[in-house]
């Protein structure tokens, strides 16, 4: 990536030879070359929020900048992108969003997120911070930046405006007026969950902005709560756990159940955390923020369910199941089965065969399956 600050390798987190996807985008260089061309003071306090795998904050790491992200993987590929340029650990601020953010923000770089949910309840966090001084840049692609995304700026900052479009990324840029009355943040959201799917119906759920189907169950995991084995052995994983609530089915209906929760967001986690203690579940619980099954000793596992992503923000690609499923396979116990449910059209029947020599299908309807495979 090349900028005004010098020219910087970059790789996303974990590192995959094969990955041919970059670890930043044309937005990126946009508001980084913005900087330098308007001469932004940089001597205060640097808020980048949403920086997707350490790019704003490398570049500008002698500036001692804060990095406010949802995402591990993201933390991660920062931590390994700063070493490789030499910078002293403790130069750049690592937070997450769950994290009180900074008492003052000088410039707020906000590098716009899939969610406009996630977008809002950051912006909510941060206004506090931001005085009438403050530079405001937003960043994203063009097609990540919609009419509701300026009104939320509008909204929660102040008056906004959009730059031109350059190598179809756009630059925002907001004036904090610091009169204006803000809305209350409706985050975390909480709703109840129908009849009809099992252990977990009639109870609660808790999102935290940004979790995906913060206010209502989606049809997948509807269909996967129809269709959970029960009594498949006591240490029991929600792989990509979101809010929890397949976790927290399994441990409803067997209290004796281990039930770890893991996932890469820090909101998802949170949410699933929140879930869990919502409804009362008399049962262990772990809930940890990692890169899927890392860390979770090899054979040590009797159930895995998952529901992975295929999307890594805007692209589509299978990377992050293969990961899931082949580190499913490592952590489970000979015998122990993994549970996946997917889109039909994912294929996903093709990989679990690469990886564990079989897969079945256990349930099904025209948009989605429910599959198992079996560590031999």
């Amino acid at each position: 990536m090349t900028t005004p600050w010098g020219e910087f390798e970059l790789t996303r987190f974990p590192e995959d030879a094969r990955d041919r996807l970059r670890a930043w985008d044309a937005s990126d260089e946009y508001v980084l070359r913005h900087l330098a061309q308007e001469r932004v003071p940089l001597s205060g306090t640097v808020v980048a929020v949403g920086d997707r795998w350490g790019a704003l904050v490398t570049a500008l790491a002698e500036h001692r900048p804060t990095q406010i992200t949802d995402s591990h993987l993201t933390q991660e590929a920062t931590r390994a992108n700063l070493a490789r340029h030499g910078v002293e650990p403790g130069a750049v601020r690592l937070l997450t969003t769950q994290d009180p953010p900074p008492d003052r923000v000088d410039v707020l770089l906000v590098r716009v997120p899939k969610s406009l949910a996630l977008l809002e309840d950051q912006l909510l966090r941060l206004a506090p911070a931001v005085h009438a001084g403050t530079v405001v840049v937003g960043t994203g692609m063009v097609k990540e930046i919609h009419t509701s995304t300026l009104q939320l700026f509008e909204r929660i900052l102040g008056p906004t405006r959009t730059s031109l479009a350059e190598k179809k990324a756009r630059l925002i840029f907001c004036t904090p007026d610091p009169a204006l009355e803000r809305p209350a943040g409706p985050w975390p959201y909480v709703y109840t969950l129908p009849d009809g799917i099992g252990p977990a119906a009639g109870g609660t759920v808790v999102n935290h902005a940004g979790v995906f189907c913060a206010d209502r169950l989606d049809i997948g995991t509807r269909f996967f709560l129809r269709h959970l084995p029960s009594g498949q052995g006591r240490r029991v994983v929600d792989l990509g756990c979101g809010n929890g609530v397949v976790g927290t089915a399994v441990a409803l209906a067997d209290p004796e159940a281990e039930v770890l929760f893991v996932d890469e967001s820090f909101q998802a986690v949170a949410s699933a955390e929140a879930t869990y203690k919502a409804n009362g579940v008399p049962g262990h619980a772990e809930f940890r923020v990692g890169d899927g099954l890392a860390g979770v000793p090899s054979g040590s596992v009797d159930l895995v369910l998952n529901n992975p992503p295929f999307h890594s923000h805007q692209a589509t690609t299978d990377a992050t199941a293969r990961r899931m499923f082949a580190g499913a396979r490592r952590a489970l116990r000979p015998g122990g089965e993994l549970w996946v449910i997917g889109n039909r059209h994912l294929g996903y029947h093709v990989t679990l065969r690469r990886i564990f020599g079989n897969s079945r299908l256990v349930a099904g309807d025209p948009k989605f399956v429910v599959l198992k495979a079996v560590k031999r």
